[in-house]
């Protein structure tokens, strides 16, 4: 792997014809990788606000998935920065269909990053949030029934009562961010940073990461560009009604290895 932007000493071409290879043209540590894409420090004095990040997979045509999954458009380098990703949150916020879709099952705890999760305070793996408005959802998955930190479901004041009582037999815990039926991103936010959890990770799906984009409360986002194309009517990394004004991100970091590009931005 290796970095693009910023650029430093490492990123100047150093082998014989000006190539790009040099001494970062390698496989990256997960402490590497965790320095790269660690969370910003509180200000001095101040404690820690939330901070959400998205992590997506993108092809060059914007699909953010094949048959409707995303591991087809993916890579083992994706993979290791998508554990990584996890292993730095206190929670994972995710869509209800995404989990039905994915297949998604608790986050484990990872040895290699059970010593800085304990330093910072953390869990021994991050909380899933599951947004849901229906909360149809089946509660006798291991998602539910046997993760290692208490799954949360997320979902609006006006939830159907038997469909909340069905997750809390679960073994979920339901908080409530909305007055309605669904789920409002800043309540979401602030709900979850009101249990301890400041450093979000969402993975989507594109639904839910469209409408944080449109409540404006995306800090950061990690995309990963697949050098593929798939063509079809594949969904983009961010779904809805679009934004009245297209919201301006800053590239913080620039990665690559074989084709693949690991960027996040920032919003400005």
């Amino acid at each position: 792997m290796r970095r693009l932007f910023p650029v430093t000493d490492q990123t100047v071409p150093t082998a014989p014809g000006g190539s790009a290879e040099g001494p970062d043209d390698r496989e990256w540590s997960l402490a590497e990788l965790a320095a790269a894409y660690a969370y910003p420090e509180p200000a001095a004095g101040g404690g820690r606000v939330p901070w959400l990040r998205a992590n997506m997979v993108s092809t060059l045509d914007g699909a953010a998935q094949h048959d409707g999954k995303s591991q087809p458009i993916s890579n083992a380098t994706d993979m290791r920065i998508f554990g990584t990703l996890r292993a730095l949150a206190d929670v994972v916020v995710v869509g209800a269909e995404t989990v039905r879709q994915e297949g998604y099952r608790p986050a484990r705890a990872r040895a290699e990053f059970a010593a800085a999760r304990t330093a910072a305070g953390q869990a021994p793996a991050p909380a899933i949030a599951v947004v849901s408005a229906s909360l149809d959802l089946d509660f006798s998955l291991p998602l539910f029934a046997s993760p290692l930190v208490p799954t949360l479901v997320l979902t609006g004041a006006a939830a159907a009562p038997e469909r909340v009582s069905a997750a809390e037999k679960g073994g979920a815990r339901v908080v409530i961010a909305g007055d309605g039926m669904g789920v409002e991103p800043d309540r979401a936010v602030r709900a979850l940073a009101e249990l301890g959890h400041t450093r979000l990770l969402t993975e989507g799906g594109p639904r839910l990461l469209g409408q944080l984009v449109a409540a404006g409360v995306l800090d950061e986002l990690c995309v990963t560009v697949s050098p593929m194309l798939t063509a079809g009517d594949a969904q983009r990394i961010a779904g809805g009604p679009s934004v009245p004004v297209p919201q301006r991100f800053a590239l913080v970091s620039l990665l690559e290895e074989e084709g693949f590009l690991y960027g996040r931005y920032q919003r400005t």
